[in-house]
């Protein structure tokens, strides 16, 4: 990728919810960047000097929240490829994420294969500015658009990451995802994240403002850990479900957090949900 601003490309064509992946990737970037980085991650380092955008309009972005999701999400991943190394794993509203680069360097191995699902401009920026592999594919659509299901190979299996995606479309909308994900993909397996139900609420009402030039868009879905475990009962082709805990962090402080929220119900309420479905 060049640095030089004149090839840079222009970030500001991200807008709405598109534009959070310009955050989370910033977010992702701003750790990798520290000497004690708890998520190596050289490509979003790349990506972030080869856009040309304001970032600084997000406000504070040195934080851990978004390596420790991606770090949860490598792990499932992961673990899903040790039992299925040639799977298909299908990224849907992938955003800026660099997750299949820091997959492919793990040493998993280069047998599986990825399939991006989002909006033209976002594959549009991937496709100019990461590097390029015959292993991955894309669908340049909605991950409401089902369409994008004709084109997944299902020979060797298949892993769905919607990493920061179901909050922002409606509950009808992310439960008909699943929904249809459970039916097309049976044997399958799902990963999700969701925020707390307080979170979710203030991002609804305009109140989680990073900085002055900065909103976070509403999010109107979200799940309480247990309404996430019930959807064994709700969705049809639902095996089970899994909550997943965040890795550990930096700090003593934020790993006696990270403890205590998944084991301790009394806070179940107040923490966000990432969850791991099996289709049967």
């Amino acid at each position: 990728m060049s640095n030089s601003s004149t090839s840079k490309a222009d970030g500001t064509v991200l807008t709405g919810v598109s534009e959070t992946a310009l955050l989370t990737l910033l977010v992702r970037a701003t750790e990798a960047r520290r000497p004690d980085a708890i998520l190596r991650d050289p490509v979003a380092v790349d990506l972030v000097d080869a856009i040309d955008f304001d970032f600084a309009k997000f406000g504070h972005v040195r934080r851990q929240d978004m390596a420790l999701r991606s770090l949860a999400f490598d792990r499932e991943t992961t673990r899903y490829l040790r039992d299925h190394p040639k799977a298909t794993v299908v990224a849907l509203a992938e955003g800026l994420q660099t997750s299949f680069y820091r997959l492919d360097a793990s040493g998993i191995g280069n047998e599986f294969r990825w399939h991006t699902v989002d909006l033209p401009p976002i594959t549009a920026l991937r496709d100019k500015l990461l590097p390029h592999s015959d292993r991955i594919s894309v669908s340049a659509q909605s991950a409401l658009d089902y369409s994008w299901m004709d084109e997944i190979d299902t020979e060797h299996g298949v892993f769905i990451t919607a990493e920061g995606l179901l909050m922002y479309l409606q509950p009808s909308e992310s439960l008909g995802l699943i929904t249809e994900c459970a039916r097309r993909f049976p044997g399958a397996q799902m990963m999700f994240d969701l925020p707390p139900y307080w979170f979710a609420w203030w991002a609804r009402k305009g109140l989680l403002r990073p900085s002055l030039r900065y909103t976070v868009p509403p999010m109107p879905f979200s799940l309480t850990v247990s309404q996430a475990a019930d959807l064994v009962n709700i969705i049809p082709g639902v095996r089970a479900a899994h909550d997943v805990p965040l890795p550990p962090g930096r700090g003593a402080v934020l790993n006696a957090l990270i403890w205590a929220a998944h084991r301790l119900p009394v806070l179940d309420p107040l923490r966000g949900v990432t969850t791991r479905l099996q289709f049967g």
